[in-house]
């Protein structure tokens, strides 16, 4: 709550009003659970917000807005795959160098597979495990440092439609970022015995033969990246693990719609 009411004052702030504002939200998945709730949510708001107070506002603009609410956010301003540039905290206007912008080059038809584990709240919130593992981990600059040459394989990758260099690189990375997080002090320990099940299944699949892969946001929910055809078949292996499964394919960004009563 406390950033919804930071995003909104900043809208305010920049559209020169003092309305206060009453923000109903849904999500369709469950929050705070590293399913990514955040970012869709703070994507939307920094729309809804941005036309109600009248701001004017290109996709690179909602970006960095959106930014200021999730970082994940300012990528869920746009639909299909997305970049984050980091940005360069030296910069005069740090604000202005820390955007997303879509990857429209890509030849993936990819679907994920997401498999619920667990629908509450994290014990650690994900700015408290990214501050204790910069702070402590000493894998930390390592992860870093792969993560930038992992970024350049996987843009060449999504050009070419490779979907198993995609997979492996983006497995490698979250995997990574786990070992990264419980290497910090004190250990942050998202993955869950039922984490550990999907990931064992996902192995499994890949010596069947099938294309899948698994990568984990903050939080004990996996999520499997496969090729759109194969996701009937990889949902149906994870059902063996919860009944909770949801596949889902490339979307639209955030988008203004018309309610009507």
């Amino acid at each position: 709550m406390a950033h919804d009411q930071a995003l909104l004052a900043l809208v305010r702030e920049r559209a020169g009003r003092q309305e206060r504002a009453v923000v109903d939200t849904r999500n369709s998945v469950p929050v705070g659970a590293g399913l990514a709730s955040s970012a869709s949510g703070f994507a939307a708001l920094a729309l809804a917000a941005a036309h109600a107070y009248g701001l004017s506002l290109n996709a690179t603009q909602l970006s960095r807005l959106a930014r200021r609410g999730s970082g994940s956010a300012a990528r869920s301003v746009f639909g299909g795959f997305a970049l984050w540039h980091a940005g360069d905290p030296d910069a005069s206007d740090p604000d202005l160098t820390s955007y997303a912008e879509p990857v429209t080059d890509t030849r993936l038809d990819a679907a994920l597979v997401v498999v619920v584990l667990d629908v509450g709240p994290k014990i650690v919130s994900s700015r408290e495990a990214m501050r204790c593992t910069v702070t402590t981990s000493p894998l930390y600059q390592r992860w870093v440092t792969d993560s930038r040459a992992d970024l350049v394989r996987i843009r060449t990758a999504l050009r070419n439609g490779d979907m198993a260099c995609v997979g492996e690189i983006a497995e490698r990375n979250a995997l990574g970022m786990h070992r990264t997080m419980e290497a910090a002090r004190p250990a942050v320990r998202y993955r869950s015995s039922a984490s550990h099940t999907v990931l064992r299944h996902v192995r499994r699949l890949r010596e069947e033969g099938v294309g899948a892969w698994a990568t984990m946001d903050a939080g004990p929910n996996v999520k499997v990246l496969c090729a759109s055809t194969d996701a009937t078949r990889v949902a149906e292996r994870m059902r063996e693990v919860t009944q909770r499964v949801i596949v889902a394919r490339g979307g639209p960004g955030a988008r203004l719609e018309e309610v009507t009563s």
